[in-house]
């Protein structure tokens, strides 16, 4: 996986309540019996018109925000299924973060072991984002992972928690495998001595 250290770019407010994994991914597009040609299917129903043709009034496809490494997300963002291909998806389509209050269970797990920074705000901080990035002026923002911090485009700094381990696994590029295999010699060394203290499982 790509490290997430310090990354700066559009950040695109996607505001609505309870955005479900069928919206960010329609089941149409889990046929694949890999993970290529994900970026066609997020948030399909909302890009494209009926002709096809992307819809000019959804934010992504907008000029300010159709490169944006950033979503900027209402609460229980990722609720529904819990179809990893959402977070695959959008992947794929270059966003590195979402920033919001809440993110359903299974979403925020699958977002951070694929290299999705989830970052949780109060409600008053997410406010002050989105007030910030509707505005194509100032929709541009700095999130440094090793600090904990996002930086917007009036200078303000608003700091945010993770979970330690989650946090190394990001900055390190790692997935659940990876950070598992970090333990290695330690994991050699046990099943040496449980076979050792327990030789009829050899």
């Amino acid at each position: 996986m790509q490290p997430f250290t310090i990354v700066s770019g559009s950040a695109a407010p996607l505001l609505a309540a309870n955005i479900d994994t069928d919206v960010i991914m329609p089941k149409q597009f889990l046929k694949g019996i890999d993970r290529k040609g994900l970026d066609k299917g997020v948030f399909f129903d909302l890009r494209f018109l009926e002709s096809g043709e992307p819809n000019p009034g959804f934010i992504l496809n907008q000029p300010a925000w159709n490169e944006a490494a950033f979503l900027v997300v209402g609460p229980n963002f990722g609720c529904g299924s819990s179809r990893e291909h959402a977070v695959w998806g959008l992947k794929q389509v270059g966003i590195r973060a979402l920033i919001g209050t809440s993110f359903a269970g299974i979403f925020y797990d699958n977002c951070q072991r694929n290299g999705v920074l989830a970052i949780q705000l109060s409600d008053d901080q997410l406010k002050q984002i989105a007030a910030l990035t509707s505005d194509p002026a100032t929709a541009r923002i700095s999130v440094n992972l090793p600090e904990q911090t996002i930086e917007l485009a009036d200078g303000n700094v608003i700091a945010f928690e993770i979970d330690q381990l989650r946090k190394q696994s990001l900055l390190l590029g790692l997935d659940a495998i990876g950070t598992t295999l970090q333990r290695a010699e330690q994991i050699r060394q046990f099943e040496a001595l449980h076979l050792a203290e327990n030789p009829w499982l050899g």
